[in-house]
């Protein structure tokens, strides 16, 4: 964390380094605790933590091994367990100075993990102790403003978020819509088609019926055998009038003539 102060954090490792006798009897201050602070100084953390780890082995209640162990821990990165060590730290019975210091650094690992809220209340908690830790305030500023920046960013990516949805589900019913539309107009198609072909079904029935009117206009007409005898016999019953009509005027003639030769 480039902007985070940890001056303080490297001050109080070599508080704890010169000032171990007040905080530990003297088998704390070994040839284990010392080779991992000269590993810190030259910034080989893994090392030191080999060291540390080593020292606690010996001496499990060790503050300044499970202190410098924490600050290894960070300068690696491990924000999570350097945490966890001064969280730890910071609940034992320690001197306020010492507890200061452990809020401090689990502020640190806290803003590492950027879980800035829980930072801010560790920093609150140092500053509890001792209020007049420049280093700790201007962390504890620093924390707030990514905390701001935080929840800005969370806002506009729920809003992103808000405004995808909203238009995934525009895109959803404008697709909805033009499905509709799709078979609306194909329900359409279908009934002009099927009107388009009973029409010309209707157009060829037609066109047959004509046909069939005119051929049966053409051919003659048929007449039934009955039909065909009574035509027969009144042609006879005419064709017998007519002939008795002749007849009848020969036999007129005939009295004439004869009348004239008498006379």
């Amino acid at each position: 964390m480039a902007h985070l102060k940890d001056f303080k954090y490297i001050m109080l490792i070599m508080f704890l380094v010169f000032a171990g006798s007040k905080l530990a009897n003297a088998q704390n201050e070994n040839k284990l605790i010392r080779s991992g602070n000269k590993a810190f100084e030259k910034g080989d953390y893994q090392e030191a933590e080999i060291d540390y780890r080593k020292a606690l082995e010996k001496n499990q209640s060790s503050v300044k091994g499970e202190f410098n162990l924490g600050g290894a821990m960070y300068q690696q990165q491990s924000f999570e367990d350097a945490a966890k060590k001064y969280e730890s730290l910071a609940g034992e019975n320690l001197p306020p100075e010492i507890k200061a210091g452990s809020y401090h650094n689990l502020g640190n690992s806290l803003m590492g993990m950027q879980q800035y809220e829980p930072a801010i209340e560790a920093y609150k908690n140092a500053l509890r102790l001792n209020p007049d830790d420049q280093d700790t305030k201007y962390n504890l500023e620093y924390a707030r403003r990514m905390l701001q920046q935080q929840q800005q960013q969370q806002q506009n990516q729920d809003q992103n978020q808000e405004n995808k949805d909203q238009e995934n589900k525009d895109q959803d019913q404008k697709k909805e819509q033009q499905e509709n539309k799709d078979q609306q107009d194909q329900k359409k198609d279908q009934q002009d088609q099927q009107q388009e072909n009973q029409n010309k079904n209707q157009e060829q029935q037609d066109q047959q019926q004509n046909q069939e009117q005119q051929q049966q206009q053409a051919q003659p007409k048929q007449i039934s055998k009955e039909d065909a005898e009574r035509m027969l016999q009144a042609l006879k019953d005419n064709e017998k009038k007519t002939m008795e009509k002749i007849k009848l005027e020969k036999l007129k003639s005939a009295k004439k003539v004869k009348s004239e030769k008498d006379w």
